[in-house]
C-alpha cells in the first residue's frame, strides 16, 4: 500500500475543460482565468482575486506591490515565523526588506503572538503570517498587534485554502493574502496561485506587475487613464513588472476544482478526525498539530513531532511505502541560504529547533484514506514496540 503525500483530484470534468481551451486556440491568460478569478473572489468574499503562475509568485507580487506603493520601504523589517516555505521569505529579501524570524507556537506550529511583541521595533512594517499545514493562525491576536503598532498584516495561505477562523476564510484577514494550487495542495491547477485583497489600488498594481508592468489588464483608471487608442494603450508600461501570468488551461481547471472544493475539504476533515483519534493511543510520545479555538482547519497534512530519533522513524515509514517530509522547511534559520539573506533572529526559536530535529508530516487527501492511516498506526506501534 502506497501512502502518498497527495493524489490526483482530477476527473473527466477537468480534462474536458482542458480540451475546450485547446479547441479555442487561446492558451495564454484569457477569459477562463478571469472567470476563475471572479468565482474565487465571490467564494472567498473578497473584492479582488488575481491569478498568477504559482503561490511563490503570489508572495513575490504581494510584497512587490506594497514596495511599489511605498507602504513597505527598503530597509524596513517584516516579522515572519521561523517555520515556513522558502518563498515565504525570499521576496522580502529580494525586494530590499529585512526578515525578522520569530518562533512558532509549540501546539499550533503557527507564528507565536507572544514572540512577535518583543521583535517589534521602529523599523517594523508588517507581520507576514503563515497558516501552516491547513491551520489558521491566531488572527485575533495578530490583528490586535498590528492595529496597536500601526503595521500591516499579510497572509501566506498557500497551505490552508478553505480553512476558517471565526467563520471567515483564512487568507482574507490581511491587507493581502496568497494561495497556491500546486499538485499537492487543496486545489490543483497544474501550476498556479492567487492573490486576494479588498484594496482596489493594490489589486491594480498587482495586475500591472503580473504582466510586464503594462496597463492592458487593468480594471479601472485609478492607476492610469488610457488614451482609448489600442495601438498606444496595449503597450503602455506603468510599473516595474514581471511576467507571472497563469496559463488559460490552469484557469479553466481552477473553475472546475473550485466547484469541488467544499466536498474535498470535507473529506480532508473526516480523514483528520480519524487520524487524530487513531494517534491518541500513543499519548505524549507523538505530538500532533493542535488548532486555534474558533477555527476550522483544512488539514493540508498531518504533522508529528516524535520524542526519539526521527531518522529511524522516517526510515521505517519510507521502507513501508509511507511518504514523509520535514514540517515544511523545518527551522529555516538553519538553512544554508541564510548567509545570503538580510535577516535577524529574535529569541532562541526553541520550538522551531525542536520541529527541525524531531518533526515530520505525512499526507492528507480529498479521498478516504482511513486504511492508509491504519497502516501508518501499525508502523508506529512496531516502532515503539521495537
Amino acid at each position: 500500500m502506497k501512502y502518498s503525500l497527495a493524489s490526483d483530484t482530477w476527473d473527466e470534468r477537468e480534462k474536458e475543460a482542458l480540451h475546450k481551451v485547446i479547441e479555442s486556440g487561446r492558451y495564454t491568460m484569457g477569459p477562463k482565468v478571469e472567470e476563475f478569478e471572479e468565482k474565487f473572489a465571490k467564494k472567498f468574499g473578497v473584492k479582488n482575486a488575481i491569478m498568477v503562475n504559482s503561490g511563490s509568485s503570489a508572495n513575490l507580487l504581494m510584497i512587490a506591490s506594497l514596495v511599489h506603493l511605498g507602504v513597505l520601504k527598503k530597509g524596513q523589517e517584516i516579522i515572519v515565523p521561523a517555520v515556513s516555505w522558502s518563498t515565504t521569505y525570499f521576496p522580502v529579501h529580494q525586494l530590499g526588506l529585512k526578515l525578522v524570524f520569530v518562533d512558532v507556537d509549540p501546539e499550533t506550529l503557527n507564528i507565536d503572538p507572544y514572540d512577535i511583541i518583543p521583535a517589534i521595533t521602529k523599523d517594523t512594517a508588517a507581520i507576514l503570517a503563515v497558516n501552516l499545514l491547513g491551520n489558521p493562525c491566531d488572527m485575533q491576536s495578530l490583528n490586535e498587534i498590528c492595529y496597536k503598532n500601526k503595521i500591516f498584516l499579510l497572509e501566506d495561505n498557500c497551505e490552508s485554502l478553505g480553512a476558517t477562523y471565526k467563520g471567515k476564510y483564512a487568507g482574507t484577514f490581511g491587507e493581502v493574502g496568497t494561495f497556491s494550487f500546486f499538485f499537492s495542495h487543496h486545489l490543483q491547477t497544474m501550476e498556479g496561485g492567487m492573490i486576494v485583497t479588498n484594496n482596489e489600488y493594490i489589486a491594480e498594481i498587482i495586475r500591472s506587475m503580473r504582466s510586464h508592468g503594462w496597463t492592458r489588464n487593468l480594471k479601472s483608471d485609478i492607476l492610469h487613464k488610457n488614451t482609448g487608442n489600442p495601438f498606444v494603450d496595449s503597450f503602455t508600461f506603468i510599473t516595474p513588472g514581471y511576467c507571472l501570468r497563469p496559463l488559460e488551461m490552469s484557469g479553466a481547471v481552477g473553475c472546475v476544482q473550485l466547484e469541488k472544493m467544499d466536498g474535498m475539504i470535507d473529506m480532508r476533515r473526516k480523514n483528520a478526525t480519524y487520524f487524530t483519534e487513531s494517534i491518541e493511543q500513543f499519548g505524549t510520545s507523538i505530538q500532533t498539530q493542535k488548532f486555534e479555538p474558533c477555527s476550522n482547519p483544512s488539514w493540508f497534512g498531518f504533522s508529528m513531532v516524535v520524542d526519539t530519533d526521527r531518522s529511524f522513524f522516517v526510515d521505517l515509514l519510507e521502507r513501508n511505502d509511507v511518504e514523509t517530509r520535514p514540517i515544511v522547511s523545518g527551522d529555516f534559520t538553519r538553512q544554508p541560504v541564510m548567509k545570503y539573506l538580510n535577516a535577524r533572529i529574535e529569541g532562541d526559536l526553541a520550538c522551531s529547533k525542536k520541529i527541525d530535529r524531531f518533526g515530520l508530516f505525512v499526507g492528507n487527501d480529498s479521498i478516504d484514506i482511513s486504511h492508509k492511516i491504519d497502516h501508518l498506526m501499525t508502523l508506529i506501534r512496531i516502532y515503539y514496540d521495537a
